[in-house]
């Protein structure tokens, strides 16, 4: 195959765009953190419903206020776990999500019924899902982020940051190894995944940010090397639904508003895992 300069350019241009994007919303403060989250959430439940659509022809038949207020219904969760972090002049995003979440939760269902001639229940679970899927797990990213006091040696900046890198050391490693020495598919559902590229890549993971770990003090080398290994398992799961869903769509991207990279399911599909796993260690062991 040809070498196509234009792909390259487009995917290299989209990748430093989108790393930039990351860092600034990452590392500049806890708002900046919660504005980046939510435009992944909002984007990750427009594609997640046109994927849907697609296996699913009755989910189109959803209402205008169903399609959206689910959406703000599940953005509540974000709200809600700021922890009292985030405030608007005296009022916290935390009061905000909490009492928006009640009403939401009163009326969501009020709406589905006096809103569709037919019910679909199967509509109402997949977006149940969708809240599961993509609303708690980012919730639970917020959480992490504010759990903790905003000091930037503390867990709460240093965990997200452990997540996000042990995702990317992952995928870099797993390709790499998986194209050197990959052999035995991992899945029929993603047939380019290799049993040699996951295992390595999530050995060399551990390794990485454990070394991480130990230069930078910010977190015992036992527990870093845990939760890498945790997102890098996790996170390969992730990216296993996102196909899955993929498949039954059958497309190829979730979305494209990344040029060469695909949607926001597409790069954040792993997260969306390995965050829950995370936040369960978090809360028993840290």
């Amino acid at each position: 195959m040809a070498f196509n300069w234009q792909t390259f350019r487009t995917r290299a241009l989209t990748a430093i765009v989108f790393v930039i994007v990351m860092l600034v919303g990452l590392l500049w403060n806890q708002w900046s953190f919660f504005i980046l989250f939510s435009i992944v959430h909002f984007g990750a439940w427009v594609e997640y419903q046109k994927l849907v659509a697609k296996f699913k022809p009755q989910y189109n038949k959803i209402s205008t206020l169903h399609r959206y207020g689910i959406m703000i219904g599940g953005w509540c969760l974000l709200l809600f776990f700021t922890n009292y972090s985030l405030k608007v002049s005296t009022l916290a995003l935390t009061d905000v999500g909490f009492w928006m979440g009640i009403i939401f939760m009163v009326s969501l269902p009020l709406i589905m019924l006096i809103d569709s001639r037919i019910v679909f229940l199967g509509n109402i679970l997949y977006s149940i899902v969708g809240v599961i899927y993509i609303s708690l797990s980012l919730g639970l990213l917020i959480e992490l982020r504010t759990h903790w006091s905003e000091d930037a040696a503390s867990l709460s900046f240093t965990i997200p940051l452990l997540i996000i890198f042990s995702l990317w050391i992952n995928d870099t490693m797993a390709y790499i190894v998986g194209s050197v020495i990959g052999k035995t598919p991992l899945s029929k559902i993603s047939p380019k995944k290799t049993w040699e590229g996951t295992i390595g890549g999530i050995i060399l993971t551990i390794a990485v940010i454990c070394l991480i770990a130990y230069f930078t003090k910010r977190i015992s080398i036992a527990n870093a090397g845990i939760m890498a290994g945790i997102a890098a398992i996790a996170g390969t799961f992730g990216d296993l639904f996102e196909s899955k869903i993929k498949r039954m769509a059958g497309v190829k991207d979730s979305g494209s508003i990344m040029p060469g990279h695909g949607g926001f399911l597409d790069r954040f599909d792993s997260l969306l895992f390995a965050t829950v796993f995370i936040w369960l260690y978090a809360a028993f062991v840290l």
